[in-house]
């Protein structure tokens, strides 16, 4: 995801690849193998700035247009509403309509919003926005008095909790193991997470974890219903997978079944949300879990200058740990630009003020506002940059503050604009008015307050009156995309980019934690406060909290495209006593200054890995989508999921062997206690009954029943055909 500004709002639509191969055209050999890696597990190692969102929307594309892949049969999974939707745009231009792109929690709703009459009966629970203010009641029930800081924070616990299925009484020892600062006691916060849970049974509410929990377990319990999503979805991208849960990784599971028709991307150098619940081993153990893997290392760094890439490379190369030990050598593939420019200040205000010099000539030079971004590390330093740019003449926004459409100008403005295009030519407003932009202006003159010149100085009606201008940039863009669009056009455009929190872009200078920067890039990048006790963080103890706040700089350093300005200052205030110096991270990279620890793990270089099972199942005879499956008895096209594991039709003879069945059932029931796990897990009663009829007596004879995957083969294969032997088997466990 980019910042709105770096191309129009509404770009040119390019024309619809003709053919499957036409998809391919422009891509880089690394992206290029990400899109023809259809079959099989599949990882994608994808640096910053590497095009990985065009890879894998290339590899869905030419997945669909070459009739691998049935676009139905595809579950695209995001992290954010706005990248869920960015990706069903290019899946359109692509020619890849009916594809599903969603939000982990956006796909489990609507999930259990079909299957909660049939697995529970009755109306689904309401869905809470926002939890704290339940958080507060629970606390008052309990006599707890929390300020709003230790609200917020022990609602943090709590969603911490749901994400690692951890249950109240056991928050003490698991926030222990995780080495978590609690704001209160831990066993307090476990009674307030105890009580909290208890409020919301009562007023029948679910939250935003509860989506995902109660998903779970309805898949878990229920294998009838596990089976019909599972027909239904058969293909899995999953971007961003650094940042998966262990809730989302378990939802994961169960959407797979026994299959591994699966892709992954991510960064492991990007991982910044362990508070979470985030962690990045389930991308760092894909191959661990997946031997067969396809690993692609994309490196090739489309965004950034190769100055800007030598600072986030130099970064990487001090760190220690896993995620260090995956790291990717970025390379550089723009012109060469400006070295980076490193600045010290006496205190933080003067740094503040130094900062909006800079930008205020960079805006005089000719680089717009919206393409200049200043990053710190905690939200409490936005208010000295807020100043120190509205007193330079800067016009500013806020990101991770309160949401566009949110905003009190914004609603209204939609009213307005609604009532309009209701009324049509019949609204006094629109006399005069010829075309969408002149519309939009008129009724944003008339009812919102909008004028054609910006107020003067900062504050509320000077960010009022840049919420309404984003609007009429968004009318004017859009009629120069589209030159018969109406207001009602408009409207519904409004309405599109609400539900998917894409708001257009306000003319100025973002502001944004580190945190709220990820995902985004800009022509000019200030990151400021880069001293110790900031980055990292005074709070940061152990060695793995000190390298995630390494990796958050990184994210910082990689937002930047051009230019790039680091900056710290020796005290906190004017007159302070300079105490400060600039951050460890800096040792080594910037002028004057050698690494002040041993240098970490070599980078991987770009490429392609074959996992070990690659080349045999390359070799190996498989059925593809491209071949209906067809009934062995009567030669009937199968559609049914249970039919084409069978491979026969439900109502053809069957000659499965009884009591093989029965010996295979009596296994899988031991195999499943001993590992904890559901009966199906271990294989469907449909894979039984096809192994009892299929009688294998070889590995390559089993491997063609369907839902015997390479990883079950490995697993459970020689047991099974032992059993299929008339042998006994042994109690020993099994490695999957």
């Amino acid at each position: 995801m980019t910042a709105a500004t770096h191309s129009p709002l509404f770009p040119q639509v390019p024309d619809v690849p003709d053919s499957a191969d036409a998809v391919l055209e422009g891509l880089d050999p690394e992206q290029r193998e990400v899109a023809t890696a259809l079959r099989g597990p599949v990882c994608v190692l994808a640096g910053a700035g590497t095009g990985k969102t065009r890879a894998i929307t290339h590899r869905i594309a030419y997945g669909v247009r070459a009739g691998i892949l049935q676009p139905t049969s595809v579950l695209a999974v995001t992290f954010t509403n706005r990248a869920a939707g960015e990706m069903r745009g290019r899946l359109r231009q692509l020619g890849a309509q009916g594809v599903q792109a969603r939000t982990f929690h956006s796909a489990a709703l609507r999930q259990l919003q079909y299957f909660w009459p049939k697995a529970i009966g009755g109306g689904m629970p309401r869905l809470i926005d926002r939890k704290i203010q339940l958080v507060a009641d629970a606390a008052a029930a309990l006599g707890t008095r929390l300020d709003r800081g230790e609200l917020r924070d022990v609602t943090s616990e709590i969603e911490w909790c749901k994400v690692t299925q951890t249950i109240p009484a056991d928050y003490p020892y698991a926030a222990a193991k995780a080495g978590r600062e609690s704001p209160r006691d831990p066993t307090e916060i476990a009674h307030l997470y105890a009580a909290y849970e208890d409020l919301k049974r009562d007023r029948a509410v679910i939250d935003f974890e509860d989506v995902l929990l109660l998903t779970v377990a309805i898949l878990q319990d229920r294998h009838d219903i596990a089976e019909q999503i599972r027909a239904q979805y058969q293909h899995f991208v999953v971007d961003e997978y650094q940042d998966v849960s262990p809730l989302q990784q378990r939802l994961l599971e169960l959407w797979l079944g026994e299959r591994d028709d699966l892709c992954v991307v991510g960064d492991a150098s990007q991982t910044i949300y362990s508070f979470t619940g985030a962690t990045p081993d389930h991308l760092l153990d894909f191959r661990v879990r997946y031997p067969g893997a396809t690993v692609v290392k994309l490196v090739r760094d489309y965004r950034s200058t190769p100055q800007v890439v030598r600072l986030a490379n130099g970064l990487l190369a001090q760190a220690h740990g896993r995620a260090a030990d995956h790291r990717l050598e970025l390379v550089s593939q723009r012109p060469s630009g400006p070295e980076p420019v490193y600045a010290e200040y006496t205190d933080e205000p003067a740094e503040a003020e130094g900062a909006a010099r800079r930008i205020r000539e960079l805006i005089d030079a000719g680089v717009p506002a919206a393409e200049i971004a200043v990053l710190f590390r905690t939200n409490s330093q936005s208010e000295t940059y807020e100043q120190a740019l509205a007193d330079a003449g800067v016009p500013y926004q806020l990101r991770g503050a309160e949401r566009f459409f949110d905003r009190p100008e914004v609603r209204k403005a939609g009213i307005a604009l609604r009532g309009a295009a209701r009324f049509g030519g019949n609204d006094a407003l629109l006399d005069g008015a010829v075309d969408l932009p002149s519309q939009v202006r008129a009724v944003l003159s008339g009812e919102g307050g909008w004028t054609p010149v910006p107020p003067a100085g900062s504050g509320a009606v000077r960010e009022r009156w840049e919420s309404l201008a984003a609007l009429v940039n968004l009318a004017q863009d859009l009629a120069a995309a589209r030159p018969g669009a109406t207001l009602g056009d408009f409207v519904a455009e409004l309405d599109e980019r609400a539900n998917a929190q894409h708001a257009p872009t306000v003319q100025g200078v973002t502001l944004a934690s580190l945190h709220a920067a990820k995902g985004l890039e800009w022509d000019a990048v200030f990151l400021v406060g880069v001293a110790e006790g900031m980055l990292p963080i005074t709070y940061a103890k152990t060695d793995e909290q000190v390298e995630e706040e390494r990796r958050l700089l990184y994210v910082g350093v990689t937002r930047a495209r051009e230019r790039l300005h680091v900056s710290w200052a020796l005290s906190r205030s004017p007159g302070g006593r300079p105490s400060r110096r600039p951050s460890r991270f800096l040792d080594g990279l910037r002028p004057g200054t050698t690494p002040t620890v041993g240098r970490g793990a070599a980078a991987a270089v770009g490429g392609v890995e074959r996992g070990v099972l690659a080349a045999a199942a390359a070799a190996a005879p498989r059925r593809t989508q491209r071949t209906p499956a067809r009934c062995r008895v009567c030669g009937r096209t199968l559609t049914d999921a249970g039919e084409m594991k069978l491979m026969r039709c439900e109502d053809c003879p069957s000659d499965m062997d009884e009591g093989l069945y029965e010996r295979l059932r009596e296994w899988r029931a031991a195999q499943a206690a001993q590992s904890g796990q559901p009966d199906f897990c271990v294989f469907t009663d449909r894979t039984l009954m096809a192994i009892a009829e299929a009688r294998p007596d070889s590995a390559a004879e089993l491997s063609r029943i369907p839902g015997v995957l390479s990883r079950k083969l490995r697993s459970y294969g020689a047991d099974v055909l032992a059993i299929c032997a008339g042998q006994e088997v042994g109690g020993e466990d099994a490695d999957d």
